[in-house]
């Protein structure tokens, strides 16, 4: 499992995680491939590599033609809603701009619908958010997880007057999450920050055992004593167990239901739109339902954080009439995924520890697909030729 670590010694921002996104690996241009599918214009981004108190690191600025600082929340829902981006995105940058009507609707004390996003209604705020959410899909990031997050003070000039910092939102957005006071007198983390990583991070503390792979810096806007950097820490993620046989152990939640009068055309349809929201396995089992009539068992396994969005998909898109969800431990073993080279050109390859020494491996079936089709030859010379030198790989 891709895992990462995001170390916040001096805050977050969106611009930051963006900026330590694109320091570890994620290319700008994927980045901007990504955010033409948003239905705006006239924005510019640039990527420098600046040096923070001595840490080199990378900067992403979003420039931007329009100046209008200030929408509605229904403005930026539509914006997001009617862009061509892939649904996960679409659906976790609308939660992010809810989540932030919802805090600013009860601090102001406004219905969600009538409240007007100041600071936050940019279009660059719009871009941080959906370009941080197309970074962690591209890099393929599974869990996230974060240091406690410190806090500055003083005050902020914002549209309803100088408020202190933090800001009111920012805390209301934190709720819930582990943060520690700090000397500085600026504003450490922003709302956007706040919103963005409490969305994406399973658990705040201690950096989780892994197998390190890579580090990046994203670099904030200001010069301080210390490095203004956040730190991106991804890796593979190790449990340890007592015995010899490696395995890590989560709770999750699995969901069903059971259906006897759907098209079963649907079901590929179901099944796409349950993964694209990020369930992380769906199944379909052949039963007899009432009168030995035959349907179909669909069981959905995901986290708890996003079973509610999982359910509205079951009772939206199929003609079920009711769900269960219960608890389930996955136990799951040590697995990575290595490119190897074989005389027909790169295959991924996904190795999984079966024992202290022993590993199990399975050619990825759409890369071998098209190295076949490509070359004109049967499929299963090419897995032939990825096993061999998965076994190669193995040896050294």
């Amino acid at each position: 499992m891709k895992l990462a670590y995001f170390d916040c010694p001096a805050g977050v921002s969106g611009d930051m995680l963006l900026g330590a996104l694109v320091d570890c690996g994620v290319s700008i241009d994927e980045i901007k491939e990504g955010l033409a599918l948003l239905p705006i214009q006239d924005f510019e981004i640039t990527v420098n590599r600046v040096n923070k108190a001595g840490l080199v690191s990378t900067q992403v600025e979003i420039l931007v033609q329009d100046k209008v600082k200030e929408r509605r929340l229904a403005e930026i829902i539509t914006v997001i809603r009617e862009s061509r981006l892939p649904e996960k995105i679409k659906g976790n940058s609308l939660d992010v701009f809810q989540r932030i009507g919802v805090v600013e609707a009860r601090i102001h004390g406004l219905d969600v619908e009538e409240v007007h996003l100041h600071e936050l209604g940019g279009l660059d705020t719009i871009i941080d958010v959906v370009g941080v959410f197309l970074g962690k899909e591209i890099l393929k990031i599974e869990r996230v997880f974060a240091s406690p997050l410190p806090l500055g003070t003083g005050y902020i000039q914002t549209a309803h007057g100088t408020i202190p910092l933090p800001a009111p939102a920012t805390l209301a957005l934190l709720e819930g999450v582990p943060i520690v006071g700090s000397e500085f007198k600026t504003e450490l983390v922003t709302p956007t920050g706040a919103a963005l990583l409490t969305s994406m991070v399973q658990e705040f503390g201690i950096i989780p055992s892994m197998r390190l792979l890579k580090t990046g810096y994203g670099a904030g806007k200001r010069d301080m004593p210390i490095p203004n950097v956040l730190r991106m820490l991804i890796g593979e993620g190790i449990e340890h167990s007592s015995s010899n046989y490696p395995f890590q152990e989560e709770k999750l939640v699995c969901l069903e239901c059971n259906i006897d009068n759907m098209n079963p055309e649907i079901y590929s349809y179901l099944s796409e739109c349950l993964f694209n929201t990020g369930a992380l396995d769906v199944s379909l089992t052949p039963i007899y339902m009432k009168k030995n009539r035959p349907g179909t068992l669909v069981t959905v396994l995901c986290s708890e954080e996003i079973t509610e969005k999982l359910i509205d998909i079951l009772f939206s898109e199929t003609t079920t009439l009711g769900a269960r969800k219960y608890t389930v431990n996955r136990y799951s073993v040590e697995r990575h995924i290595t490119q190897v080279t074989t005389p027909y050109g790169a295959v991924n390859v996904k190795f999984s520890k079966k024992g202290e020494t022993s590993w199990n491996y399975t050619p990825e079936y759409e890369d071998c697909r098209r190295l076949a089709s490509q070359h004109h030859i049967p499929i299963m010379k090419i897995y032939r030729a990825a096993e061999c030198a998965a076994e190669e790989y193995l040896k050294n």
